[in-house]
Parts: C-alpha cells; structure tokens; sequence
C-alpha cells in the first residue's frame, strides 16, 4: 500500500480510506522482498510484510499461507479477539482445510472473496485451471463466510456447491473528476476527434472478447474509429489477433497503448461516443463502473454478471450481435442517450460508491468480529 494496480490492492486501498468505524482496525499482509514481519502503518491500518518466496507461480499460494501463519502468531502474542480473517482469492484453497481449523482454534472467523471465476480465464494452462476450481470447491466448503462482489457469483456458487454460507457486497467506484483539456494532447496525437470514436479498456485476454469486437466492428459502416487502450505491447496475443482478423486493414482501429493517468483515462472515457465492453468473466468489474460513471453510451457484453451491474442503463450484445448493437446506438436519439446515462449515473450513486461499499464491509465486521 498504497495500490499501484489491481483490483484487490484497490479494494483494500479504498477500504482503509474510507474506513468509518474506529471499533475496527485492519492488519493488511503485503508481498516485500524484506524480511517477514515488518510492520508499517498506512493511514489507519497496520501493514506486515511478507517475504516473497522463490516459487514461481506457486509464490502466491505460499504468500496466503505464509500471511496466515505469521498473523496467528501476531494474534496470540497481541491477545487479539474474535479476529476475521478475509482472504481475497481462491487461491489457498486447496491447503485451506488446516488453516481454518488454526483460525477457529483462536476464536477466529475466515471470510473469502472468490474473485470471479478465476479458474475460466484462458490465461491458464489446463492443470492451475483445475487446482483453481478444486480451491474454489475447498474455499466454498471451508469458508465461514464467502462474499462475491456480484449477485452472478453467488448465484452460480450456491448452485454449484451445497451449503455455502455467503453474502453479495459490491465493488466500487470513486466519484468522477473531470478536468478540462486534459485529454486533448492525447487525442490529437492518435489523431481521434471528441465524441467520434468507440473506446474499449481492459486487459488483453481473450476472455475479454477482443476478436468479437473486432470483427463485428470490422463488417460495420460506422465512421467512428475503435480506440482500444490495453497491455498488448510484446504480447503474442497480438500478433495472433491481427493474424485472425487482419485489423490493421482497417485504419478506424487504432490499438493505442496503456493510459494509467487516472484523470486523463476519466477524460478519455468521457468523450467516447460509446463504450464497449466485453469481459466475459468475472464479477463487479471495475471497469465497467468507471464507464457507467463517465462515459453516457455504454454497450455490454450479455453475461449475468454484466446485467446485474447495468441492468437497463445500457445496451446488452452477444457475440454475434454487436455490430446490430452499434447500429442501434448510432441510431438514438439524444434523448434516450441521456436518459441512460442518466439511469448509469443513478445505479453508480445508490450502489456502487466506496463510502456505500465499506460502510456494508464495517457493518459486516462489527456484527460479526
């Protein structure tokens, strides 16, 4: 801490700033290359280190576990009571049987947050696919509490595991600070004009539905360019997208890089004619509420997942339909645009705000602590 990327060190980040409650205090684990057990304090929270190990991609599993083990000792040399122990991601779960019984044989209580469908993501190979899904099975088991942040993964859990104790609290999303001409030496640069270009952001996977977004807007008459800011640099994905589809014959696609400027990407977004979103997998994504924040024309991927974020504040597509979608939403009137902006700007005010979010969390801490 602070967070430098990703949803979960978000989450935190947002979750101590905003904290309410001083019946609360969090220990946060953070990855160092010090020594275990170095403790820092970040605003209200106390921050330990742990030191990263030497595993490759198992490191994270040990990180879980390491934390786990090293915040027992801290517990019972600081008499700590009723601690909750809330690990994000699934990724222990396949050793969590042992630690929950050290956790419960302190008075302690183990809440997860699953993180999506982690084990869908194309990203890993056949077998972390099915050590993730056997420690999402353990999580669900094991768990004194699991919180999805999306209505879609609850439900998708409770019908695929029996008796699983679980709660739905959302993701969140900062109010929107717009300031004037910030995006304007970015956009001449790609040579992309206010309010003409459709704008995607996400990681570069393919469960995020680039190729379908691609070729639909390939075979459209849309004047508009298709602005697409992700990590594709030195990826092979890349190269093999380009090769599928041929989009470098088309001069409306314009693959431009990262934009990690918090206000000139809230610029960006803002001055989209439309957004398109295509994760396929996952929760409450991030991205997407920054969208229905900012930008007035957003158009969905059709997943429960999504629909349970925008419901009817936006247009929904499938694969094969996108290109009908866009047509549709060229084809609005300015009216029915701002009556769905208006619509996304009111399902961010009443459920998605960090102050809303971790007043939820607080509540659920000091019933349950």
């Amino acid at each position: 801490m602070p967070a430098k990327y990703g949803g979960f060190e978000t989450f935190v980040e947002e979750l101590v700033s905003h904290q309410q409650s001083d019946q609360i205090k969090y220990h946060v684990a953070q990855l160092s290359e010090n020594e275990t057990g170095k403790h820092l304090t970040y605003k209200t929270a106390d921050v330990f280190e742990i030191k990263k190990r030497n595993f490759g991609a198992a490191n994270v599993i040990f990180y879980d576990r390491d934390a786990i083990v090293y915040a027992i000792k801290y517990i019972k040399a600081n008499n700590i009571t009723n601690p909750i122990f809330y690990i994000l991601g699934n990724t222990l779960g396949a050793f969590i049987g042992h630690y929950v019984k050290l956790i419960h044989k302190i008075g302690g209580k183990l809440y997860v947050n699953p993180d999506g469908l982690e084990w869908k993501r194309s990203k890993w190979m056949k077998p972390i696919q099915v050590y993730l899904k056997y420690s999402e099975k353990k999580m669900a088991e094991n768990a004194d509490l699991i919180i999805s942040d999306n209505q879609g993964i609850e439900d998708y859990l409770k019908a695929e595991y029996d008796h699983v104790a679980s709660k739905v609290i959302a993701y969140g999303t900062n109010d929107v600070v717009m300031v004037p001409g910030v995006a304007q030496p970015w956009l001449d640069k790609y040579g992309i004009q206010v309010g003409a270009y459709y704008l995607v952001v996400g990681r570069f996977v393919p469960e995020n539905n680039y190729e379908a977004i691609i070729r639909n807007f390939m075979v459209s008459s849309t004047e508009h360019d298709l602005v697409i800011i992700t990590n594709h640099l030195g990826d092979p994905y890349f190269e093999k997208l380009r090769q599928l589809t041929n989009f470098d014959q088309d001069k409306r696609i314009k693959f431009v890089g990262t934009v990690y400027d918090k206000e000139q990407l809230t610029a960006i977004r803002k001055h989209a004619f439309a957004y398109i979103h295509g994760h396929a997998v996952g929760g409450t994504n991030p991205g997407l509420l920054e969208a229905m924040s900012t930008t007035d024309l957003n158009l969905v991927f059709d997943v429960s997942f999504n629909q349970n974020v925008a419901l009817d504040s936006a247009l929904f597509w499938q694969l094969d339909t996108l290109c009908e979608v866009m047509n549709q939403a060229e084809n609005l009137d300015s009216k029915a645009v701002v009556m769905l902006a208006q619509k996304a700007r009111e399902i961010i005010a009443e459920k998605y705000t960090w102050g809303k979010i971790v007043g939820q969390y607080e509540e659920l801490f000091l019933n349950e602590g």
